[in-house]
């Protein structure tokens, strides 16, 4: 699979267990930093689309394959898989020195910020999202 975007970045002590392993929940830490980067790159700050509108978690999974530690280099790719009129998917890649540790993704669903109703992404968010990729 190609990908999007790739960040690099080390495993910090708050990511593991008292073994030094990376805690289950740490990998949807490297998971948000590579998709908030990537959408910063964009010229938004996720999840807040505009004043209107936020972007929430629908679903998320993660398969882990490997055990990273603390100090590790790791590296997480991202692929926007799916953007519809209120959906966007980003797929994950977790791989320390090429050796995959973690895959998974994130679904989000676009809200209204009073209502808390699925709404319509901005066309020029889309754009913007996609352009270059």
């Amino acid at each position: 699979m190609e990908y999007d975007y790739s960040f690099e970045e080390d495993v910090k002590i708050y990511d593991t267990d008292a073994q030094g392993i990376v805690h289950y929940s740490g990998y949807y830490r490297f998971f948000t930093d590579a998709m908030q980067e990537f959408i910063k790159s964009k010229g938004y700050h996720f999840p807040i689309i505009d004043e209107n509108r936020w972007v929430v978690v629908l679903e998320s999974n993660a398969k882990y394959l490997n055990s990273a530690r603390m100090g590790d280099t790791l590296n997480t790719s991202l692929k926007v898989s799916l953007i519809s009129k209120k959906i966007l998917r980003f797929d994950f890649d977790i791989t320390r020195n090429e050796e995959q540790i973690c895959q998974g993704y994130i679904l989000h669903i676009c809200i209204d910020k009073k209502s808390w109703k699925s709404t319509e992404l901005p066309s020029t968010f889309i754009e913007h999202l996609v352009k270059g990729v």
